[in-house]
C-alpha cells in the first residue's frame, strides 16, 4: 500500500533538473542547500562514489531544517578517459574539457538520494549514460565556448542545447542533463510512493 506522500523538494539550483520535473509534471518546491556542496573526488573515489555522495549530502542539508518532505539531491559528473569533471570555472576550463571530450566516447553519472522526513530515511542510487563526442572543428568548438552555453554544466556541455556533433550511445537522455527522471521514479517506488503521487 502506497504512503500519503508528503511535499516533495527539490535541494538544487540547477534549472535544468528544475524544468525537467516540471515538465514531467511533478509537484514540488525548490529549496537549495545553503552551501555549495559540490567538489571532486577523495583519493581513490570514483565517479559513481562522488556523485552518490555528494547528493546526499544536498539532500540531507535540505531535509535538516524540514518537518515533513520527501527532499531529492542530486549531482551530476562527466568521466572521460579516468578523468572526473564537474562544471567547469571559466571558459579556460570550459575549453580544456571540450578538448579533452572530442572524437572520443565518455559516460555522465548522476547520483540521486531521496531523503524522507521525519526519519531522515534514505534511498540513492545511480544512473550512467555512454556519449559519443564528434571531433568537431577547433571553429566550431569556440562558438559554443562563446556562447556562453557551456556555463554551469558538468562537463561543459549542454545536452538539451541540440547539438549536433554530440550523441547518447547508451542510457537515459534526462541523466545527461542533469536529473535521470527514470531513476528518480524508481526510487519513489522504492520508497513506497507511487510515481503519480507527486504529480
Amino acid at each position: 500500500m502506497n504512503k500519503i506522500p508528503p511535499r516533495l523538494v527539490l535541494a538544487s539550483r540547477s534549472p535544468q533538473r528544475k524544468d525537467l520535473l516540471t515538465h514531467a509534471g511533478y509537484d514540488f518546491r525548490v529549496l537549495p542547500p545553503a552551501s555549495d556542496h559540490e567538489g571532486g573526488p577523495f583519493d581513490g573515489e570514483s565517479a559513481t562514489e562522488l556523485v552518490e555522495r555528494l547528493a546526499e549530502q544536498k539532500a540531507l542539508a535540505v531535509a535538516a531544517n524540514l518537518e515533513t518532505a520527501v527532499v531529492v539531491g542530486c549531482d551530476t559528473v562527466v568521466e572521460c578517459k579516468g578523468s572526473i569533471m564537474g562544471k567547469p570555472s571559466s571558459v579556460t576550463d570550459a575549453r580544456r574539457m571540450l578538448l579533452q571530450l572530442r572524437g572520443g566516447e565518455h559516460r555522465v553519472y548522476s547520483g540521486l538520494c531521496l531523503v524522507e522526513m521525519p526519519g531522515a530515511r534514505k534511498w540513492k542510487g545511480v544512473s550512467v549514460t555512454t556519449l559519443v563526442m564528434d571531433s568537431v572543428s577547433d571553429e566550431q568548438l569556440a562558438r559554443y565556448l562563446q556562447s556562453g552555453g557551456w556555463a554551469g554544466k558538468a562537463g561543459a556541455f549542454g545536452y538539451q542545447d541540440g547539438l549536433d556533433w554530440l550523441r547518447i550511445v547508451k542510457g537515459s537522455a534526462s541523466n545527461v542533463v542533469g536529473m535521470p527522471l527514470e531513476l528518480f521514479s524508481s526510487l519513489l517506488i522504492d520508497a513506497g510512493y507511487a510515481p503519480f503521487d507527486h504529480r
